[in-house]
């Protein structure tokens, strides 16, 4: 069973007396597979995100009007994630290593959504995010110390 027909081909000519038999198969199998294929998409999309996505009747067009969603969804979340690196402080509330782990998974979160933050950058953005006096200590034991852990760090968590 060829279900993803319709996904690879496009819809076939409407059917006509002329029509051939192999040509009323494909058109027969391809109706099936369009039509299992929109099922099953609508059936393991979340109804929150089904709400949103227009009603078509080519299972084709349904994934590109997903794949639309998704891509607004992760330029969006990207730009959370970047708000949220760049404004992050050290609260007290968990250990620093673990403040530094957080802010360089956050990091690659960004780079899986194509937007690489520079390990200098990254570095920035922990010492200010620390307070005075302690990045202020780190900065005195050299920021290159801490660029090769922030580098580790990240090389350990890809």
């Amino acid at each position: 069973m060829d279900l993803d027909l319709a996904l690879l081909n496009d819809k076939p000519a409407a059917i006509t007396d002329s029509s051939s038999a192999d040509e009323k198969s494909f058109h027969k199998a391809w109706e099936r597979s369009n039509r299992l294929s929109l099922m099953f998409m609508r059936m393991n999309i979340a109804n929150n995100i089904k709400s949103i996505i227009p009603q078509t009747e080519s299972a084709r067009e349904y994934l590109t009007l997903v794949e639309e969603r998704f891509r607004s969804a992760d330029k969006s979340l990207a730009g959370t994630l970047m708000a949220e690196l760049t404004t992050m402080k050290f609260d007290g509330s968990r250990s620093m290593q673990n403040h530094i782990i957080e802010m360089t998974n956050i990091a690659a979160r960004l780079q899986t959504l194509g937007m690489k933050v520079d390990d200098s950058f990254l570095v920035q953005f922990i010492l200010n995010s620390l307070p005075p006096e302690r990045s202020r200590d780190l900065r005195n034991k050299g920021i290159i110390q801490l660029t090769s852990w922030v580098k580790e760090l990240v090389k350990d968590l890809k």
